[in-house]
């Protein structure tokens, strides 16, 4: 029996057995390392539960201080400092990126907006010809290799999820009328005023309290491939690569290295969830909410296997209801396990976060079994 430590008030002990079960006869054999899962209900942390090791030895045990790297998941972050920059007139969802960033308007990209581009609708998911993994530690160099790029099918067609460009895009286009990159911007106006314990760049002074990732046994289900998930997903150059993971981890990718804890994502997400608020303070509007999480697109994505909808940059619960029953839930799932999610009409968001990673693109058999729990106690 795994030693669970937190806080877990009667009310949620179907959530804390369901916890624990994960560590003893997890679902489809994923049985945890170390995890926790947290949830805030109305701005105020109503279930926060650890257990398991943080490291490969079991020596280290996995705790409130422990940082995850949650790939993925980290776009929900981005989307939220992106609408951030809506609230503050700085971006408009449906002005075309070349207005703000001519560079990228080449190769038949003038008139992709910025809501097509953060809903995975630009066209842009890799690198066609393939490049090799060392350009993505070179921003320039990747920058311009997407800028000349011509879309894989027409922007506004039909969404192509983008693992790792629509980082590195979202990022520029906030530094040109921010001035500041997402990762600053995050640390600056949320870490440090609200205690948020989130990185996107992760210097090494943190590095010790990060967890020991057991990676997956077996690739994820694409379904068919074709050029598009070969870019997306499948070519060497794809990813990072050639570089050692403590460089990754120092790299501002808002798209997948995003590290922090699952309290830390529940609370930031908890600005979906309470109507643009934080801390007592205003952060989105009720208009910006609504522009950031209506639907933008729905149907088969051309990368990932299934029918999403997406906002602008949220995954919308619609039809994969892997985030509570209600279709106006929405968050960000990543990879080998990880996601965030908010429901506005409950106020509520919680987080789960990982070591032992699986290969499910999203919907993690452990974290659905978590979030379902949760709301069979509500």
């Amino acid at each position: 029996m795994a030693e669970i430590g937190g806080v877990c008030p009667e009310k949620f002990a179907r959530v804390k057995d369901a916890f624990a079960e994960n560590f003893s006869n997890g679902p489809n054999g994923l049985t945890e390392r170390g995890a926790r899962f947290s949830v805030v209900v109305g701005g105020e942390t109503v279930l926060d539960i650890w257990a398991g090791s943080a490291d490969r030895e079991g020596s280290k045990p996995f705790d409130d201080k422990t940082l995850t790297p949650v790939f993925s998941t980290g776009k929900a972050v981005m989307a939220t400092l992106v609408a951030r920059l809506v609230e503050k007139g700085k971006l408009d969802y449906e002005t075309p990126v070349a207005h703000y960033w001519p560079e990228f308007g080449q190769a038949g990209k003038s008139r992709i907006t910025v809501g097509q581009l953060i809903s995975h609708q630009g066209g842009l998911p890799g690198f066609v010809p393939a490049k090799d993994p060392s350009i993505w530690f070179d921003v320039q160099a990747t920058l311009d290799a997407l800028c000349a790029q011509e879309p894989l099918w027409s922007p506004g067609q039909g969404s192509g999820y983008h693992p790792v460009t629509g980082g590195y895009l979202i990022n520029e286009l906030h530094k040109r009328v921010d001035g500041r990159s997402l990762g600053t911007a995050l640390r600056d106006d949320f870490a440090m005023k609200y205690g948020i314990d989130l990185m996107i760049g992760t210097p090494d002074s943190e590095a010790p309290r990060i967890a020991a990732l057991q990676k997956p046994s077996s690739p994820p289900d694409l379904g068919a491939i074709d050029k598009i998930k070969q870019a997306a997903f499948l070519d060497k150059g794809s990813a990072p690569g050639g570089r050692g993971s403590d460089d990754w981890r120092r790299m501002e990718i808002p798209s997948a290295n995003t590290h922090g804890t699952a309290l830390a994502l529940a609370r930031f997400l908890g600005i979906i969830a309470n109507g643009g608020s934080m801390g007592g303070d205003r952060i989105l509007s009720v208009n910006t909410l609504g522009s950031a999480t209506r639907e933008r697109v729905y149907g088969q994505d051309r990368v990932l296997p299934f029918r999403l909808s997406w906002g602008a940059g949220f995954l919308r619960n619609r039809g994969i209801h892997i985030y509570g029953p209600n279709d106006r839930a929405l968050g960000h799932s990543g990879w080998g396990g990880s996601c965030v999610m908010a429901d506005p009409d409950r106020k509520l968001s919680a987080a789960y976060v990982m070591n032992r990673q699986s290969s499910y693109l999203i919907g993690d058999p452990r974290a659905v079994k978590l979030i379902d729990a949760l709301y069979q106690c509500l």
